[in-house]
């Protein structure tokens, strides 16, 4: 009897120490990473966000013109008015945007503009065109944003309708065939108030 309770005593002896040995060896392995994951590459990476969109701009602004050589003339001008964006995966419901730029007759037409959402969040593009008369074609690019709309890419284009002379300088006008897509990366959109926006 006595030499089976001593039997019993070395059997669970060794039943520990191996227990030990294992759970030491499952501490010192390292992860495995995820079944399709490269070794050399992050887990997870930051994934993008496309928006397609059409909308509508109708602005009021003024300009400045410069004749020069026989059959050139050269400007500056200055236009803001409500952008409104149509889709369901539209960046936002609307905007008030504002343009700026220069226009040659002979070297086309190059310009900035900044949307502002009701947020106070802001996207920044670049302008580029033959000009800024009706039925010209104009071609925006994002080079980014804050808030929400930090590290936005993407590109729009649209065309002038009408944008006539109210008196003087002063212009008026909207836009037709406003359509383009934006890119935003995930780890980018925050809430506004995070970004500076108003309480």
């Amino acid at each position: 009897m006595r030499s089976s309770r001593v039997s019993c005593k070395r059997r669970f002896s060794r039943s520990i120490v191996l227990l030990s040995v294992l759970l030491v060896a499952a501490c010192g392995k390292p992860a495995s990473p995820p079944a399709g994951t490269p070794a050399d590459s992050p887990a997870t990476a930051a994934s993008t966000d496309e928006r397609t969109f059409t909308g509508d701009w109708t602005v009021t602004g003024n300009r400045r013109v410069q004749d020069l050589l026989p059959g050139q003339r050269a400007g500056i001008f200055q236009l803001s008015g409500s952008l409104l964006l149509n889709g369901k995966e539209r960046l936002n419901r609307g905007f008030y945007a504002e343009a700026i730029g220069f226009s040659d007759t002979t070297t086309g037409m190059q310009g900035r503009s900044v949307w502002l959402d009701e947020h106070g969040d802001k996207v920044f593009s670049e302008l580029s065109g033959e000009g800024i008369g009706p039925g010209q074609m104009i071609e925006g690019k994002f080079i980014g944003g804050t808030g929400r709309y930090a590290g936005i890419s993407g590109e729009y284009s649209f065309k002038w309708q009408r944008l006539g002379a109210i008196e003087g300088d002063e212009l008026a006008g909207r836009v037709v065939d406003l359509s383009g897509r934006a890119r935003l990366g995930t780890a980018n959109v925050v809430s506004p108030t995070a970004a500076g926006g108003p309480k």
